[in-house]
């Protein structure tokens, strides 16, 4: 029995040590009418400094490519659900807007329409990593589909729909700042150890009808807009509207959120097992 039990313990540590393995959603970039070569087809990305965010923690990055069971060209077996099983933790990176078809709304301009293929695959996704017990950090679009994933709506344009808010994105791109309120008892402000903060605003589009079993983690200090949220019946699924990544080469003065990503990877190695 003291040998099993040596061999178990043992075992365990190899596992908890084990580097973590992390997925992060796809990008995906449709064919444009009329292109040639590489624009005429289906491109899946991601934007290298997510990646670099997550590996700065030593763990390995893997981009999560969208299924087609049904494809005649090379046809699959593989589910996203195989994904969830085999990967410690799912990041969902920003990019193109949530489609107002997936909260059951209309697009109010044809540019805000977004992208429902993409929505489609990275609920599939978002489901199967909680379905797994696998923790979920959610970037700027990702923030806002996870709302979207619980009932949630969005606001299409900020600017058109809440005229009294600052701008949440301008042409300095990342280099546009607002400050944070945290509401009490944010389980957020105590993982970052501070009641405000200063982050980037990269988006034109924001939460507004907060999801089932969500709460409201942060907003933006000028209007009140939601700034991350976060999913109660799950050990760590986590929406942030600013890009953490990009808040390093941004200077001190913006919030540091390895706490955060800390967090999400210490969750991943707590739900292994």
């Amino acid at each position: 029995m003291a040998r099993f039990r040596a061999l178990s313990d043992k075992a365990g540590r190899r596992v908890m040590h084990r580097t973590l393995k992390i997925g992060v959603s796809a990008r995906i970039f449709h064919p444009e009418s009329g292109a040639k070569g590489l624009r005429s087809k289906t491109l899946q990305y991601l934007e290298e400094s997510i990646a670099q965010w997550v590996m700065s923690r030593d763990v390995l990055v893997f981009m999560i490519p969208t299924v087609n069971t049904n494809g005649l060209v090379h046809p699959s077996n593989i589910r996203l659900r195989d994904y969830a099983k085999n990967l410690d933790g799912l990041v969902l990176q920003g990019g193109a807007d949530v489609s107002p078809q997936s909260y059951a709304q209309a697009a109010t301009r044809p540019e805000w329409s977004g992208d429902r293929v993409r929505d489609m695959y990275e609920l599939e996704l978002l489901h199967e990593f909680i379905e797994a017990g696998k923790p979920v950090l959610g970037i700027c679009r990702g923030c806002q589909l996870i709302n979207v994933a619980f009932g949630g709506t969005l606001y299409q344009d900020i600017a058109t729909d809440v005229p009294t808010a600052i701008p949440h994105v301008n042409e300095m791109y990342d280099s546009n700042y607002h400050e944070l309120d945290f509401p009490p008892g944010s389980t957020l402000a105590q993982m970052v150890s501070t009641e405000r903060a200063i982050v980037n605003s990269i988006h034109h589009q924001a939460v507004r009808d907060v999801g089932r079993d969500l709460s409201v983690e942060a907003v933006s200090g000028p209007d009140q807009i939601v700034e991350a949220i976060r999913y109660r019946k799950a050990p760590f699924v986590m929406g942030l509207q600013w890009h953490p990544e990009f808040h390093r080469a941004g200077g001190a003065e913006l919030l540091d959120c390895t706490p955060i990503l800390d967090s999400f990877l210490r969750a991943a190695r707590e739900t292994r097992f």
